[in-house]
């Protein structure tokens, strides 16, 4: 099965800060890059890439999008998602992933967003280089939001250029705001499946 994990980094994390435990995932084509805040507890995975959280429903909107089946990459017996099927489809349609912290405190014993300290955060210009195609970073939640620009308040649904972050061509690359994927979030998932369909039809 294929694993994201970065061993490195998880050998670094100490009791106070914790370190990402994910590579990068950075397809050469990739004109689309979801940058959230920081992975949950490594308890509450069911698979070793981004968004691991089987009540998560990112790859059930994916899911609905592209293929009008919310379960397309569930495998609801083992109660997983299929990662190889996951990480082959968006190497083909050109999706990224990392987030904007790489290392955080957890002020509490959670996943909430509200109680991340981020201690180091993601070198984003950096990430940008290595995607010659990228027109679009993408944040699910105000804290990845927050995090990346801290000057900006985006609204949900909005796309607004980010100030200083470009392709090495000059490319101005955008901030496109959507709503989070996780079950907290308040809003119907058909809304969802919507508001995420806008964006990909945009960009991909």
């Amino acid at each position: 099965m294929t694993s994201y994990l970065n061993t490195g980094n998880i050998l670094r994390s100490t009791a106070d800060v914790e370190y990402h435990p994910l590579r990068p995932f950075l397809p050469e084509t990739a004109k689309v890059l979801f940058l959230g805040s920081f992975p949950p507890q490594r308890k509450r995975w069911c698979m070793d890439f981004y968004y691991p959280n089987f009540l998560n429903d990112h790859w059930r909107i994916e899911g609905e999008v592209f293929f009008g089946d919310r379960n397309h990459f569930v495998d609801e017996a083992a109660k997983r998602f299929r990662i190889d099927d996951i990480i082959a489809f968006c190497q083909q349609k050109g999706i990224a992933f990392f987030d904007t912290s790489t290392a955080v405190r957890r002020l509490k014993d959670n996943a909430s967003d509200k109680f991340l300290e981020v201690v180091e955060p993601t070198d984003i210009p950096s990430l940008v280089d290595q995607l010659p195609r990228l027109r679009v970073i993408v944040t699910t939640g105000e804290k990845a939001t927050e995090t990346i620009c801290p000057t900006m308040h985006v609204a949900v649904n909005t796309c607004v250029p980010i100030p200083g972050i470009t392709r090495q061509d000059g490319t101005q690359i955008l901030l496109y705001r959507l709503p989070s994927s996780s079950r907290a979030y308040p809003l119907a998932f058909a809304k969802k499946v919507e508001a995420y369909k806008t964006m990909f039809e945009r960009f991909l």
